[in-house]
């Protein structure tokens, strides 16, 4: 990441263009910064594990479903904001991996139950620990109070963006 930090920027702006909206520089570049430093250890992190970010999110939204461990796969495109079209190469490809199995669903023809197999409980159980351990290390030096105020704050932020983003 670059060592320059976000306020000279906002005020190198300020300087070389007076009028700019420079507000918004000092949380939006670390939050793109920071979103760079995680995805890129995430990554590391799931090579080592041996799985995908893809494969890691389905086998993600179905253990966190509870027994026994079965979604349609349209609710598993809800929950994991993706297309049916993604959630079903998703599914192919952990499929023929032996991670999940497919079923017919109960709800209608066309509809569809993905189950983890054992193979790919086991997967998801290693590979969250790794994932979930060293996010839990990277947050670390925040204090309880400083999480929950972050956390605060960043759903705030959320909820805001979305809200915005979604009327353009």
């Amino acid at each position: 990441m670059p060592s320059y930090p976000p306020a000279e920027i906002a005020a190198a702006w300020r300087r070389e263009r007076p009028g700019t909206p420079t507000e918004s520089i000092e949380i939006v570049t670390p939050i793109w910064w920071l979103g760079k430093l995680f995805a890129d250890d995430r990554g590391r992190v799931l090579r080592e594990a041996g799985i995908d970010a893809a494969t890691l999110d389905l086998l993600s939204v179905i253990r966190r479903s509870g027994p026994p461990y079965s979604l349609s796969t349209r609710e598993i495109a809800r929950r994991t904001l993706v297309t049916a079209g993604a959630v079903s190469q998703r599914v192919a490809r952990a499929e023929r991996d032996g991670l999940v199995r497919r079923a017919a669903g109960t709800t209608g023809r066309r509809s569809v139950e993905v189950s983890l197999t054992a193979d790919g409980h086991a997967l998801i159980e290693q590979s969250v620990d790794a994932v979930l351990g060293r996010e839990a290390t990277l947050v670390s030096d925040l204090s309880a109070d400083e999480r929950d105020v972050l956390i605060g704050l960043l759903g705030k932020l959320m909820t805001d963006v979305r809200r915005r983003t979604a009327q353009s």
